[in-house]
């Protein structure tokens, strides 16, 4: 296959460049942005009611549309899903992405007009591998093949009109790439979209066995699997050694840090490189800044407006006055017709000229059942170096408050599947992962401190497949699906150790 990476490098440097021209002055890039959103809003149904005007200023805009969650945009996208036209943006929209439930249980159908497939999630995209580019020139990324994991179409909703289709976000992102694109891209369309992963992983695997893959993308936890496949089916100790061309994996969804050494046992490690994004159903958000740096770029050239919300505050601010070393809850406006919607994740900001910033966590995925605040970075960090420091690999992990009982105090439990279990024992184990923790979070160690508020953690190993078994039971099995790391109650906790303890 001829090497189309030097013929592809014009095009990729013009949208590295473009991106970093909107970078120099994050003020005026943003109120552009917001000047364009909107002027589509003002001609919705939902713009007209809540009085949005082309000539808005961020602060007038601020006052006329409140700051969300999902609950009350459902009722504007069941209308959207009905057909209807210019509801929350211009014209009808046929492509939703099913998104993780709600506190309701219920899922989410976030939007995907073609203004925000093409301006934000292919931007984005686009923006990733030309700033891989940027930092790597003498790659051949387009020498061979991209191996990219999706989801389908599989969905809970009936009676949907004709040409409206529901599913995995990745299934969309497929379904209507640029068939340019199909060249370097495997697998082929049929297999990426099929709901069944029992038929889907052979395919899957066998298919890529056969390919010159340059390049891997998706979800770390899920593609770990997929990649153990290939090596099953091929007998192969490395997948370096089924494609010696592989250079870079373009990972997002969940923290890499509890999987990187998982990676490294099965590649090459002088031979592979991580480049992190941060793109959820809702958009495309931010890209990893330069190799080897946690710190992401928040995309400003991806027509999504930013505003960040200062924990335990009522009052978002726009990205022009965030403090560095802050966190915030992320609020988005953007153009799949969410406005003002509270994203449910935190994040960190980690400079302001770039504005740069790193995953926090999730907001409603913490546990402050003790007053410890214990997020979901703090957990991720602290597992990694306690899987280091005992030669653990995790594969997946869930914790959870236990409160108190007459002779007990609080403490918080751990369910933790192994894929290689840590040689000094699990109580070992546990301890460090205890000494981990305070480590990274001050009000933790607090609460640890003399045993006085808060016992041990708990650790409890999970049999082998035991998540895969959850989600499959909450009818979230697929590639772009996750476990929660923390919650604050044991609803989670309870279902998994209930299958847990059926094995």
């Amino acid at each position: 296959m001829i090497d189309f990476t030097p013929l592809s490098k014009p095009f990729f440097t013009r949208v590295y460049q473009a991106e970093q021209e909107e970078r120099r002055d994050v003020e005026r890039s943003q109120k552009a942005t917001l000047r364009r959103l909107l002027y589509a809003g003002s001609k919705t149904i939902f713009g007209r009611e809540r009085g949005i005007s082309p000539s808005d200023s961020y602060a007038a805009f601020a006052s006329r549309v409140e700051a969300s969650s999902y609950e009350p945009f459902r009722p504007w996208v069941e209308r959207m899903l009905a057909g209807e036209r210019d509801i929350l943006w211009p014209g009808v929209c046929r492509r939703f992405a099913q998104s993780s439930g709600t506190s309701g249980g219920k899922s989410k159908y976030i939007p995907l007009p073609g203004a925000s497939l093409n301006g934000c999630h292919y931007a984005g995209a686009a923006y990733s591998v030309a700033s891989y580019l940027r930092f790597h020139p003498g790659s051949h990324l387009f020498g061979g093949k991209n191996f990219i994991l999706g989801g389908s179409y599989a969905n809970e909703l009936q009676g949907l009109p004709s040409g409206v289709r529901v599913g995995d976000l990745s299934a969309s992102l497929i379904d209507r790439i640029n068939p340019l694109a199909n060249l370097f891209r495997i697998p082929d369309k049929k297999t990426a979209l099929l709901a069944d992963w029992q038929v889907k992983l052979p395919r899957l695997a066998r298919a890529a066995a056969k390919a010159d893959v340059r390049s891997i993308s998706g979800v770390p936890s899920w593609f770990l699997t997929v990649l153990r496949e290939v090596l099953a089916i091929t007998g192969a100790d490395s997948v370096h050694d089924v494609w010696p061309r592989l250079e870079v994996f373009f990972h997002g969804g969940i923290a890499f840090g509890p999987y990187r050494e998982q990676y490294r046992a099965v590649t090459d490690p002088s031979r592979m490189r991580y480049w992190e994004n941060y793109n959820a159903s809702e958009g495309f958000f931010a890209v990893q800044e330069t190799p080897g740096s946690p710190a992401m770029g928040l995309l400003m050239n991806a027509e999504v407006f930013y505003e960040f919300l200062p924990l335990g505050a009522d009052r978002a601010i726009p990205s022009w006055e965030v403090i560095p070393g802050e966190v915030y809850e992320l609020v988005i406006t953007s153009s799949n017709g969410l406005w003002r919607y509270r994203l449910g994740d935190t994040v960190r900001v980690e400079s302001v000229s770039p504005l740069t910033i790193t995953i926090a966590g999730r907001t409603k995925s913490f546990i402050n059942a003790f007053g410890e605040e214990l997020m979901v970075y703090n957990a991720e960090a602290a597992m990694a170096r306690a899987a280091a420091a005992t030669g653990a690999e995790v594969a997946d992990y869930t914790a959870a408050p236990v409160y108190a009982g007459d002779r007990t105090r609080g403490r918080h439990q751990w369910l933790i599947e192994f894929s290689r279990h840590p040689s000094c024992g699990i109580a070992e184990f546990g301890r460090i992962l205890d000494l981990e923790l305070q480590k990274e979070n001050s009000d933790y160690q607090a609460k640890r401190a003399g045993g006085i508020f808060l016992d041990p953690p708990e650790i409890i190993p999970a049999r082998r497949g035991v998540f895969t078994r959850w989600l499959a039971s909450t009818g979230k099995l697929g590639g772009q699906r996750k476990v929660p790391r923390l919650s604050n109650d044991r609803s989670v906790m309870d279902s998994l150790l209930s299958i847990n303890l059926k094995d």
